[in-house]
């Protein structure tokens, strides 16, 4: 009996890393302008899996990539492309970058589809009397914090920072931290976030991206 051949995208996704999936993945759904909890809704993908899937930890099946890229309305073979967008220098005008909706405000993501750095900046628009709950943040590296408009009080290892228009805030993110908007009106902050390890997302923990 003659042997069935291999389908191209199975020997191509044992050869791919994990981790270039993922980051590619994360590129293409945040380019679409969907948080991680909205596009395992419409996936009907467990969130748990897909943030696996990001951060490098699991390798998708073919199935299970082919679901995503119906989902996003790309070829599958987008996960598995070569980067071409590494540049020099990367110039955006105002209203050029992706935006984002979370369960509290507004992500506004000033590094989107461009190559990581080693920071990922970020303008957070803050609901009013919106809070990162009850369970600590922590990642690796660092945080820097800088308001824009509003009051925002940033609690880090257990002592409370208010945080008015200009002020700012860099800590270790190692440290157990949490965000609220005390005011009745809305906040904004520019976040940089800065993790050590590549394969950490610490927006996911902020903010259920």
């Amino acid at each position: 009996m003659a042997r069935l051949s291999k389908s191209p995208i199975v020997e191509i996704l044992k050869e791919s890393q994990p981790v270039e999936v993922g980051r590619r993945l994360r590129a293409v759904r945040m380019s679409r302008g969907l948080s991680i909890r909205a596009l395992a809704e419409q996936s009907n993908l467990n969130v748990n899996t897909l943030s696996l899937i990001e951060n490098g930890r699991t390798s998708p099946s073919v199935s299970t990539l082919q679901v995503i890229a119906q989902t996003l309305q790309v070829p599958i073979t987008t996960f598995f492309e070569e980067d071409s967008t590494s540049q020099s220098v990367i110039h955006r005008r105002a209203g050029e970058s992706s935006h984002v909706k979370f369960s509290h405000g507004t992500i506004e993501n000033l590094g989107s589809n461009v190559p990581r750095f080693g920071a990922e900046p970020l303008i957070i628009t803050l609901d009013p009397l919106a809070g990162s709950g009850k369970v600590p943040i922590v990642h690796t590296g660092s945080e820097f914090v800088y308001c824009l408009e509003g009051n925002i009080t940033y609690q880090v290892d257990e002592k409370s920072y208010l945080l008015k228009p200009g002020d700012s805030l860099i800590f270790e993110a190692h440290l157990p931290h949490f965000w609220h908007n005390k005011d009745n009106s809305p906040s904004r902050m520019l976040l940089v976030l800065c993790p050590l390890d590549g394969r950490d997302q610490p927006a996911e923990r902020h903010f259920g991206r």
